[in-house]
């Protein structure tokens, strides 16, 4: 079954309401006691649960456009920073960011909730998570979507040592944070800065030499992989950037990118999933103009999704968008995710 689609945008007929979603005060937000942290979460509507998970450098605030609109569909939608991001804590110990405890934020968070069937959706960093949870857990998740990081099977050789391999010499970013310390500073010296190049880089709207490139030299800042522009596109606003910006002020960012330093533990403690698929049904959205599925390596694994989600029921690559599918073509996104949830009301 091709289930292949690139869907131009400018052509589609979406018509969601215009709401303004940025001023995170619009949205009810909760705190629960899981899995030995805190955990901070938006809870808006009611229905079948619907499960958002954020990717790196993002948050909870990622979704704010497909929030209400899930809501108003008829769905509890439940959005959480992950562990080390935004509101939620951030332990200390690299190794309490494996994927382990990231499944299990979830899964003890539906319990505080109540709740016994979710379908669940990540982006990037969170799509890591998602597809591990419905691996784990088909009895709770009955769902998968997966946007912008096309989730390759487990592998037989350690993360690190495959990824030095497609680098050829030079650093990819997965390689670059195993270093502690030392990126968490780069980033931090400026957040604003770091967040404005890293967003506009990513996105459809950089082109040329502005966009992010995948792979630097070695002893190369990683910061010199992004172009910060002068003017950001209307797709985040301003009020949007000042309050990313403000959140990673707060906090930093070792908690977010001690994720990536667990790429290797977590190959380690899921030998059991060694040629586990997906066989829940499940949907992949992504960008046509995203940086971070060029290499032919990771094109692959998008290319043979089918393989690794029997159940998939679509994949699509939104024309002209990059990395954050969610922001840039808010209503697109919005649009595909009800066309597969509607499976889930009844």
């Amino acid at each position: 079954m091709n289930t292949s689609t690139v869907i131009d945008i400018d052509q589609s007929q979406a018509t969601f309401a215009k709401v303004d979603v940025d001023d995170p005060a619009t949205f009810k937000h909760c705190f629960a006691e899981v899995n030995g942290i805190r955990l901070h979460y938006v809870d808006e509507g009611q229905g079948p649960l619907v499960i958002l998970l954020h990717g790196f450098p993002y948050l909870w605030y990622m979704w704010r456009n497909q929030i209400k609109v899930l809501a108003d569909a008829g769905f509890r939608v439940v959005v959480p920073d992950q562990r080390g991001f935004g509101q939620s804590d951030q332990p200390d110990s690299i190794d309490n960011y494996d994927i382990s405890q990231s499944v299990g934020d979830v899964v003890g968070l539906m319990a505080a909730l109540g709740e016994i069937s979710a379908v669940i959706v990540g982006h990037d960093l969170g799509a890591w998570v998602a597809q591990t949870a419905a691996m784990l857990r088909p009895d709770l998740f009955h769902g998968l979507v997966m946007l912008n990081t096309p989730v390759p099977p487990r592998g037989k050789v350690k993360p690190t040592v495959g990824l030095k391999k497609m680098a050829k010499g030079r650093v990819f970013h997965h390689l670059y944070f195993q270093q502690v310390d030392k990126p968490d500073r780069e980033f931090a010296l400026d957040p604003r800065k770091t967040l404005r190049s890293i967003y506009y880089s990513v996105s459809g709207s950089a082109v040329g030499n502005e966009r992010w490139r995948l792979f630097i030299e070695a002893g190369e800042p990683i910061l010199n992989s992004f172009t910060e522009p002068k003017e950001f596109p209307s797709w985040l606003s301003a009020q949007a950037i000042d309050y990313y910006v403000d959140e990673y002020t707060r906090t930093g960012f070792t908690g977010a990118i001690n994720h990536y330093r667990c790429r290797d533990r977590n190959w380690e403690i899921t030998s059991f999933l060694d040629g586990a698929v997906v066989r829940q049904p499940s949907m992949f959205i992504g960008g046509a103009a995203d940086p971070s599925i060029e290499p032919i390596e990771i094109r692959s694994v998008y290319d043979g999704l089918d393989t690794y989600l029997p159940g998939l029921q679509k994949k699509v690559l939104l024309a002209g968008v990059g990395h954050a599918a969610a922001e840039e073509s808010a209503e697109k996104v919005s649009e595909l995710l009800l066309e597969f949830l509607k499976q889930f009301k009844d």
